[in-house]
């Protein structure tokens, strides 16, 4: 009789889930912080969700290599490094950043395990089991640092499933058609509107708000200056018709094409799939039940990042919320780094001097009181 293999089991301090920006920047954090009992998981590979940007996607974060003068390139993830000094570019396309992150990764000799699906996240009794392919591990405290773009909001009204969501994309430069309606006016969207029309496309941008006039300064609700200027461009204002305050209530399939439908009533049809720029959904709805939610929806966090309801399990990455506070872009979630790793690491008697130097570099954000001035010219 042929009996099925015995599941084999490895423990560990700490597993980190997910070896994107944030997975692969809070392992460094790790190691500073003297752990060294930890692994990284990764369903793809390190950097995957950047590499499967659409080809022309750049980041909106202008990177600079200026460690020289005691200030950390916003896009790195880590004290001593920078993806301007290492790619020679100002803004990485998702694949130029994918392979800067597996340099890193590689530096810091991180233990990371490429093609390891996570098949469930649990909590037995004061340990973690986490189901893997053919195999669990065991662990004092996971990190979830799984990340977004793998995860696209693709049901928000009717027919929206009708739509392309501009994730799905590989580039916009092989498209066909002439004539595109874009749903959701946010980085994403602009960003698309701008490599189409820079094939002689014609585009409509609609958005239930106005991000290309919020007076905020924040990014993180305000469009960033890279897109502000790109939408300065003559042939964007000539080629990119703008509908602001404008929701769609559905998209529906008719001969010949699409009907968009605007929650004021008005109709728009366009000959090809509209694209959609919903944002995501992010990869926290695979372990819901272990987190809290906020009003907004988004997971409710201690002080140092972690679950509410299941200590010992830590959030990273561009979900991260306090209060009013938003971390959603790598110079702002990468702060959090050395507090999720301090408090692992005072759990494991670890004194984590090594950490303090983080403060120098604007990468131990602990005291959340100095966040949030706006500009005021």
């Amino acid at each position: 009789m042929n009996h099925p293999p015995e599941e084999t089991q490895e423990d560990f301090d700490v597993v980190v889930v997910g070896a994107g920006a944030a997975g692969v920047g809070v392992a460094i954090a790790l190691k500073h912080a003297g752990v060294d009992n930890f692994v990284v998981i990764d369903r793809h590979s390190v950097g995957a969700s950047f590499a499967a940007w659409p080809a022309e996607t750049r980041f909106i974060t202008p990177s600079f290599p200026t460690n020289s003068i005691g200030m950390l390139d916003l896009n790195s993830i880590a004290i001593g490094v920078s993806p301007a000094f290492s790619l020679e570019v100002e803004h990485p396309t998702g694949e130029e950043y994918a392979a800067h992150l597996k340099g890193v990764a590689q530096f810091f000799e991180l233990p990371i395990r490429e093609g390891t699906n996570v098949r469930r996240v649990t909590k037995v009794g004061d340990r973690f089991r986490i189901d893997i392919d053919e195999q669990t591990l065991r662990a004092n405290h996971v990190i979830w640092a799984a990340g977004e773009f793998q995860y696209p909001r693709l049901s928000t009204f009717n027919g929206s499933e009708l739509c392309r969501h501009t994730a799905t994309i590989a580039s916009y430069g092989e498209l066909e058609g002439d004539d595109f309606i874009i749903i959701g006016g946010y980085e994403s969207g602009v960003d698309a509107a701008y490599h189409l029309a820079s094939h002689d496309k014609q585009i409509r941008l609609f958005d239930t708000g106005c991000p290309w006039k919020d007076e905020s300064s924040d990014p993180s609700v305000a469009l960033s200056t890279y897109s502000l200027e790109r939408m300065r461009e003559e042939w964007f204002e000539e080629q990119v018709e703008l509908f602001p305050h404008t929701p769609i209530a559905s998209v529906t399939r008719v001969e010949g094409g699409y009907e968009v439908n605007a929650l004021d009533g008005r109709w728009f049809s366009t000959p090809t799939a509209p694209l959609f720029a919903g944002g995501f959904e992010g990869s926290c709805k695979l372990v819901a039940d272990l987190f809290e939610r906020r009003e907004d929806g988004y997971p409710a966090l201690t002080d140092h990042d972690e679950s509410t309801i299941v200590p010992g399990l830590f959030l990273c990455g561009p979900a991260v919320r306090h209060d009013h506070h938003v971390f959603c872009f790598i110079y702002k979630y990468r702060q959090r780094f050395a507090v999720v790793a301090k408090a692992i690491a005072t759990s494991l008697g670890l004194a984590a001097k090594e950490l303090e130097n983080y403060r120098k570099w604007g990468m131990y954000l602990d005291d959340l009181s100095c966040c949030g001035e706006e500009c005021v010219c």
